[in-house]
């Protein structure tokens, strides 16, 4: 039978398009690390995969391709095929992939003929997809011009760079705010997820032909996802971009980012009661993990004001006095701190204004 495949020639369109695309893939790989579009409908469970692994360590392939066949079969293999044909009628043009492009991907598209459908799979599989946007990541700095947008805490940065076509949202891609207090919610992706969503990004902002790369200053690692290096390199180096804004106007944004939209979130997720828990365990395990640097007098003192305003917030409703702590940290860490290295970054800083002045300069660069 001959076996419809689709070139390396196609990766980007697929990724670019959100092309549908069902992961035969176990799911402990699946999991590892997938495409934004992709289902994981596997071919084998976890444990089938384990024991068709180990029979063609002590076997050989032909075992193993027996004991595949064995473990997939009857009932079992007919609920896998339905679920597929399921797939395939909802997303009539849609591919399928497994590892390599290799026997999975064979197995899968023969059992689909048998059922009727003529569906493609991905010559070469996830793992030539993924090192494709690997090279993504590594080319793109060659494609643009990189802008570094820096700007003391509080100052609206995410929020700036999300209005501009020509940035990437580095944190919105790692679901996570980048600092000490940045953890959202509902947890972050795998790294691998996060290298992979990068790439298409980065792709798509190549789509849209702008001359710069605007992106937010990061530190190497936003929470548990880590910059690509040869990426963060780049940014280590480009020319940066300093917003400028009021401490009246940064500590009720960070009352919102830190308090309303945390507590809401958690509340939202988990009821009232253990919402709340989740929420108090949040912000003070936030400030514990920046006890070293904070010290334990001013730790100490911290605790104290948010422990207060947490009982005010969870006892009369009002979030006012997560005020008072928030002002503390931010005069005597996360400024300081700002300060300190923004210094090191002096000679690189080509511009500094308010949000207004920043978005007409921007403005001025594609004229």
């Amino acid at each position: 039978m001959s076996q419809l495949k689709v070139p390396a020639s196609e990766y980007r369109q697929i990724l670019l398009n959100g092309h549908p695309i069902m992961d035969v893939r176990a799911p402990v790989e699946f999991g590892k690390g997938a495409f934004p579009a992709a289902v994981n409908l596997p071919l084998m469970t976890d444990s089938e995969r384990q024991k068709v692994g180990t029979c063609y360590k002590e076997q050989g392939q032909q075992a193993a391709i027996e004991l595949g066949h064995q473990l997939v079969s009857g009932r079992v293999k007919d609920a896998r095929v339905a679920a597929w044909k399921a797939f395939f009628e909802t997303n009539p043009q849609g591919y399928l992939y497994c590892f390599r492009g290799g026997l999975r991907s064979q197995i899968t598209q023969r059992w689909l003929k048998e059922a009727g459908l003529d569906i493609p799979y991905i010559e070469g599989g996830y793992k030539a997809m993924r090192q494709f946007l690997i090279e993504e990541i590594d080319a793109s700095p060659r494609h643009s011009e990189m802008l570094i947008l820096s700007g003391i805490t509080g100052s609206g940065k995410t929020d700036f760079i999300r209005l501009r076509t020509e940035s990437i949202d580095l944190e919105g891609i790692a679901n996570h705010r980048g600092s000490s207090f940045g953890k959202q919610h509902d947890g972050q992706p795998s790294q691998i997820d996060f290298e992979n969503r990068l790439a298409i990004e980065l792709m798509r902002h190549q789509e849209r032909s702008n001359g710069s790369l605007l992106l937010e200053d990061e530190s190497f690692l936003i929470g548990r996802n880590a910059i690509p290096k040869s990426f963060f390199e780049k940014m280590q180096s480009a020319p940066v971009l300093v917003l400028t804004e009021t401490l009246d106007a940064r500590l009720p944004r960070l009352l919102d980012d830190y308090v309303h939209k945390m507590h809401s979130g958690y509340v939202s997720r988990l009821g009232e009661e253990a919402g709340f828990a989740a929420f108090r365990e949040y912000l003070l395990g936030s400030l514990k993990g920046i006890h070293k640097r904070l010290g334990g007098k001013l730790h100490s003192e911290i605790t104290e004001l948010m422990s207060q305003a947490l009982a005010s917030q969870q006892s009369r409703s009002d979030s006012s006095d997560h005020l008072k702590w928030i002002a503390l940290l931010l005069e005597s860490y996360y400024d300081p701190m700002y300060h300190f290295q923004l210094g090191k970054k002096a000679a690189r800083v080509r511009f500094e204004g308010t949000h207004a002045e920043m978005h007409a300069y921007l403005d001025s660069l594609r004229k």
